[in-house]
C-alpha cells in the first residue's frame, strides 16, 4: 500500500486532482481509496472511500464550541490528529493499492499546525509515501507568484520531510507557451533570475531574488510536472514520478 497526499493552496485544484487521478489509476487497474481530510467540505468531485466528516463537521464544531467558521476550521484541523487511528484503520481495511489523501482546503491549518505532521507520519505509519505539491498555473503565470510558490513548497517539504512531486495544476487554464515558460523556471535558475530582474522592480525584485538563491543554495530543486485534471494531460509522467519515490519504479501492483 502506498499513501499520496494532495496538499496546495486554497483553489489549486486539490480535490479535482485527486479525483481525476484517482479515476485514471482505476482505468490502469489500480485498486485506489479516496481519504478526505476536509471537515469543512460541502461538495467534492469524488465519493470519498473515508471521510473525515464522519467524525468532524465544521457546523458541529462551531456549535459544541461556540466558534465562527474560522475559529472552528483551526479547532478542527487539531482534532483531527485525534482520529489518526480511526482513519488508519479504515484504510487497513479497505487494504487498497494506493490510497490518495485530499487535504484541506486552507493549506495552513494542516501544513503550519502541529497536528499536519502528526497526521502525514501516523496515518497508516508503516506504509511508504508521498506528497504532491501543487503550484497553481494561474498564480505562477508571474515570476512573483511563482516564487512565491516556490517558497511554500519549501516550507512544506521542511514541515514534513516526505519526499515531494511537485505538480503545474490546472494547466489547461493558461496557454502552451505560459505552461513552457514557467516549467523552464523550475529546471533552470537562470531562466527564472532574468524573469525576475526584467519583470519585477524593487522589494518585489530583490525578495524574489533572495529567496529563490536561498532555495537554490539549500540545494532543493522543483521540477514541475504539468498536468491537468480536466483533460488528464500530465498523468502518465504524474505517476512515473510516484513509482520512482515509492516502488522504485515499479508497478505499485503488478
Amino acid at each position: 500500500m502506498f499513501i499520496i497526499f494532495v496538499i496546495g493552496t486554497a483553489g489549486s485544484g486539490k480535490s479535482l486532482l485527486t479525483s481525476a487521478f484517482a479515476e485514471w489509476l482505476r482505468l490502469a487497474k489500480q485498486d485506489v481509496a479516496i481519504v478526505s481530510l476536509d471537515p469543512g467540505a460541502v461538495r467534492l468531485p469524488y465519493t470519498p472511500d473515508v471521510d473525515i466528516r464522519d467524525y468532524i463537521r465544521i457546523e458541529d464544531v462551531m456549535e459544541e464550541y461556540h466558534l465562527g467558521p474560522n475559529g472552528a476550521l483551526i479547532l478542527a484541523a487539531d482534532l483531527i490528529a485525534d482520529e489518526a487511528g480511526s482513519i488508519s484503520s479504515e484504510i487497513e481495511d479497505l487494504n487498497p493499492d494506493v490510497v490518495l489523501v485530499d487535504t484541506p482546503g486552507q493549506m495552513e491549518l494542516f501544513a503550519f499546525r502541529a497536528s499536519g505532521p502528526y497526521i502525514v507520519h501516523e496515518l497508516a505509519p508503516r506504509e511508504p509515501k508521498a506528497l504532491i505539491y501543487l503550484f497553481d498555473s494561474v498564480f505562477c503565470s508571474n515570476p512573483l507568484g511563482y516564487v512565491s510558490n516556490l517558497f511554500l513548497s519549501a516550507a512544506v517539504y521542511h514541515r514534513f520531510f516526505v519526499p515531494q512531486v511537485h505538480v503545474l495544476s490546472k494547466c489547461d487554464l493558461i496557454s502552451p507557451e505560459d505552461v513552457h515558460r514557467i516549467v523552464d523556471w523550475s529546471a533552470k535558475p537562470k531562466v527564472l533570475e532574468q524573469s525576475i530582474e526584467e519583470k519585477l522592480e524593487d522589494a518585489k525584485r530583490l525578495l524574489s531574488r533572495n529567496m529563490m538563491r536561498a532555495i537554490y543554495q539549500l540545494g532543493l530543486r522543483f521540477l514541475l510536472i504539468p498536468v491537468s485534471a480536466k483533460t488528464n494531460e500530465g498523468m502518465i509522467n504524474l505517476n512515473t514520478a510516484l513509482e520512482r519515490i515509492l516502488a522504485g519504479g515499479d508497478k505499485y501492483t503488478y
